[in-house]
């Protein structure tokens, strides 16, 4: 016999603020958040025969709003992922990496400015990066600048996927902070 019942028509009540105050702190965005509580409801009565009755129904459901969350982090950076721009970090053309960008410059209307900001943006994204945690560091290069699959980069550090986008976007937070302070 299940320790813990279900009971739909008592969650709003019941869970919908300490839900919301919970995501509100992960994604820093009302409506998100909202959305995110309200996908959790769903995703509970879809897979409410699924419920062993092991977990408090407030732990379960928190479970679905866990991975909810992850999901909306992976969208997010798998839409990053799809615009790539092509620089050069170093003066060497050989070392060639790619950035993320929200938005794609055209790559045939490159001006000497241009070139010249690429390789100053190089050069603060490097020193920038020296000054993450090693592990964020390490992270943060080989997938975004480096290319390396997620699986790739689990196996070699020895990390779970969900851990890889945690760090991800970690560093990334503290990528754009340090960038906004020192190259913009």
């Amino acid at each position: 016999m299940p320790k813990h019942l279900l009971n739909p028509n008592k969650w709003i009540d019941l869970y919908a603020d300490y839900l919301f105050n919970y995501t509100i702190s992960r994604v820093n965005d009302k409506e998100m958040a909202q959305d995110l509580v309200q996908d959790t409801f769903l995703a509970g009565l879809k897979s409410m025969k699924k419920f062993k009755g092991e977990a408090s129904e407030r732990t379960w459901l928190i479970s679905i709003l866990k991975r909810k969350i992850i999901d909306h982090y992976r969208k997010i950076n798998s839409k990053k992922g799809k615009a790539e721009v092509r620089m050069i970090y170093n003066n060497d053309a050989e070392n060639e990496g790619d950035w993320l960008e929200e938005q794609v410059a055209d790559p045939f209307d490159k001006t000497a400015e241009d070139t010249i900001q690429n390789e100053e943006l190089g050069d603060a994204i490097y020193n920038c990066l020296s000054k993450l945690p090693e592990k964020q560091a390490e992270v943060f290069r080989m997938k975004t600048i480096e290319g390396y699959e997620t699986e790739v980069i689990c196996n070699e550090l020895n990390i779970t996927a969900s851990n890889l986008w945690v760090i991800i976007h970690r560093a990334r937070t503290a990528m754009a902070a340090c960038l906004e302070d020192n190259w913009f």
